[in-house]
């Protein structure tokens, strides 16, 4: 793909969504325009889905007899989208004090616990996610401790949390900066500045180091640490500001572990380094107040930089940071300040799947994947735009979105 995604004014008039009824099981969507992450649009494409995978992408597919049958005529076909940073369901919407589990304060050091034993399923911010177009998010701890534990990638649909897993763990949450330092300088105890917060996360990895060799040993915190320096998890480091940044790399070499920066909002001011590094950065909230010194320097054009250096760049609402549904606009606002728009579609679809090592399952509409497939009335980078109808695992979500079930 290049160039612009096309507006939605230059494409035919919107003719609407008929199903025939068939088997479930199959589902071609038809004569819509296919709009994969990694290759060229199709028109008038069609895409089949056979037991919840994807089994044909082209404009003239073999339908087979008795396949449910989508009419896509004036809709945009996209991947559902991706959202490799939320607390959803975890951190409920109208929640309150009861909704809630998002950080284990008193416990600095919380890899053993894990964000899949808190989340409710029933959070009505899945709801939210897919009337958004997003069909995966990870969901992780909060940010109030230097290790806050394991975090997962879950489908926005489905039957129980174990039912919508995609991987779980899928990487361990640790925090540099403002959010740690404040939740324990007043309880008079490490750590309450920055080089404390270091320090934690540097004794526990240490510890880790010598825990992996003792054979016969067993301990529930190290050992997801080992499994962090094996590289078998990478650790998801959130850092906003430059500096800290550089503490992550620093941190990140001294105990050869894999590092997925989050938020990074002055990411852009380390772009070449971390490009150097091969460090993906997992960037936003883009949009909404400067709640606290560290975003003081956030600015819209910080994909865009980093990007142009060679970073990996992935889009997050922070969910409820910012609601879930605005990934799209944040998608919106970056192209405003340079990102290229195959680039912002990138940004909230395949690249997030790369860079949690996802990508054989979600984030494009590709032979071999998952039937997650969302229906746009056009452009969705277009303020016009709105989701009509949503599928996961091929499966259609009823009562999303503005077309016909």
């Amino acid at each position: 793909m290049s160039g612009t995604l096309t507006s939605v004014f230059s494409m035919p008039p919107f003719v609407g969504n008929v199903a025939v009824v068939g088997d479930p099981r199959h589902v071609a969507i038809v004569g819509g325009r296919v709009v994969p992450a990694t290759s060229a649009p199709l028109d008038e494409g069609t895409v089949l889905i056979t037991d919840g995978r994807i089994a044909a992408v082209d404009t003239d597919v073999d339908v087979p007899p008795g396949t449910r049958v989508v009419d896509a005529r004036g809709s945009w076909v996209l991947p559902g989208f991706v959202d490799a940073h939320t607390h959803l369901g975890i951190d409920e919407e109208a929640g309150g004090w009861a909704g809630n589990d998002l950080n284990e304060t008193p416990e600095i050091n919380g890899a053993r616990l894990r964000a899949i034993d808190a989340i409710n399923p029933a959070d009505i911010g899945f709801r939210d996610a897919l009337g958004g177009g997003v069909t995966t998010v990870v969901v992780l701890p909060g940010s109030t401790n230097p290790i806050g534990g394991q975090g997962a990638v879950l489908k926005c649909w489905g039957g129980t949390v174990d039912d919508r897993v995609v991987r779980a763990p899928v990487g361990v949450k640790s925090a540099l900066g403002e959010n740690p330092k404040r939740a324990h300088s007043n309880r008079n105890e490490l750590p309450s500045t920055r080089l404390g917060v270091a320090a934690v996360i540097r004794d526990a990895f240490a510890e880790a180091r010598r825990h992996r060799d003792r054979a016969d040993a067993f301990d529930p915190t190290l050992d997801v640490l080992v499994r962090v320096l094996d590289g078998e998890l990478p650790l998801l480091q959130h850092a906003h500001r430059a500096d800290d940044i550089a503490t992550a790399l620093r941190l990140a070499d001294e105990f050869g572990y894999r590092l997925i920066l989050n938020h990074g909002t002055e990411a852009h001011d380390l772009a070449e380094l971390l490009a150097a590094r091969s460090v993906p950065v997992t960037s936003g909230p883009l949009i909404g107040t400067r709640t606290k010194p560290e975003l003081a320097r956030r600015t819209l054009a910080s994909p865009a930089i980093l990007t142009r250096a060679g970073v990996l760049v992935a889009l997050t609402t922070d969910h409820n940071e910012l609601p879930i549904d605005f990934l799209v606009h944040q998608a919106t606002f970056a192209i405003k300040a340079g990102l290229a728009p195959e680039d912002a579609l990138r940004a909230v679809t395949v690249n997030p799947a790369r860079i949690l090592g996802i990508d054989d399952r979600v984030g494009d509409v590709r032979v071999g994947l998952d039937g997650d497939v969302v229906l746009w009335s056009g452009d969705p980078f277009d303020v016009y735009s709105r989701v009509l109808r949503v599928f996961v695992d091929g499966q259609e979500v009823p009562d999303v979105g503005g077309g016909t079930a």
